[in-house]
């Protein structure tokens, strides 16, 4: 890969350059539970699209949450922009933004107006120019007229574009997406895709839903905890098909 130089999460419109170096992990590490779900992960990525595939269970997820900090390595280091995700991990998330499985993780308030505008709380905006930067992402993510409506009694789908113009609304430069579409039926998924589609953010997600990624920059194919494949889309998922198709049948099952 050609090096990318450093830049400042801040800076609009440029990959975020991620390094991953040697990066181990061990939940449960000391106790009879002890399980290692990565193992030496080298991963280098100047790419502004990027996806992350792998059966369950394989660390894909595990790796997405150490680039927020949300998980730190047992062993190893990560860094987003020249900033490591352990000893500057508040700086990474000021200008990271996290999409979960289940957006009911990350819905705070008690209206889809109010859970967008708690996002901008810190933002030191005028009321005036808070509201109104508000309703543009309310009708950017096709929500205006749940503006009012009770947060958790929206479907799946809506739920999750909540989340998404939630996070959007703060302007981060990196996107972390841990299988956002797993929830959603295929109208949302395609809705989800669409609006990520056109995104100036780095994006880095973690997805079953191939199809999400063909237009991806790069692809990267998790297995047991290790890194087993690293390309173009085409390349990786067909790696990945070929993987699944010779799991089903040395563990006995026939499609």
């Amino acid at each position: 890969m050609t090096p990318l130089k450093e830049a400042a999460l801040e800076t609009p419109g440029q990959p975020v350059h991620i390094r991953v170096a040697h990066v181990s992990h061990v939940f449960d590490a000391d106790t009879p539970r002890a399980h290692q779900v990565l193992t030496d992960i080298n991963l280098d990525f100047a790419q502004r699209r990027i996806g992350i595939i792998g059966h369950n269970g394989s660390g894909k997820s595990t790796l997405i949450r150490m680039l927020d900090g949300l998980i730190k390595p047992s062993s190893g280091q990560i860094s987003v922009a020249g900033h490591d995700t352990v000893t500057a991990a508040k700086e990474v998330r000021r200008n990271t933004g996290f999409i979960f499985t289940d957006p009911d993780h990350q819905i705070i308030m008690p209206t889809v107006r109010e859970d967008v505008a708690f996002s901008l709380r810190r933002s030191g905006l005028a009321k005036p120019a808070l509201a109104a930067k508000v309703e543009v992402a309310l009708e950017q993510f096709q929500l205006t007229e749940l503006a009012d409506k009770p947060a958790h009694l929206l479907s799946g789908g809506q739920k999750q574009l909540l989340a998404l113009a939630a996070v959007l609304i703060t302007e981060p430069t990196l996107l972390l997406a841990d299988e956002p579409t797993t929830l959603l039926d295929i109208r949302n998924t395609r809705l989800f895709a669409s609006l990520i589609a056109d995104l100036p953010q780095t994006i880095v997600m973690a997805t079953h839903h191939l199809g999400l990624l063909t237009n991806f920059d790069r692809v990267v194919v998790f297995d047991e905890g290790q890194v087993v494949a690293d390309g173009t889309p085409a390349e990786a998922i067909s790696f990945y098909e070929r993987l699944m198709d010779n799991t089903i049948l040395t563990s006995g099952f026939r499609k």
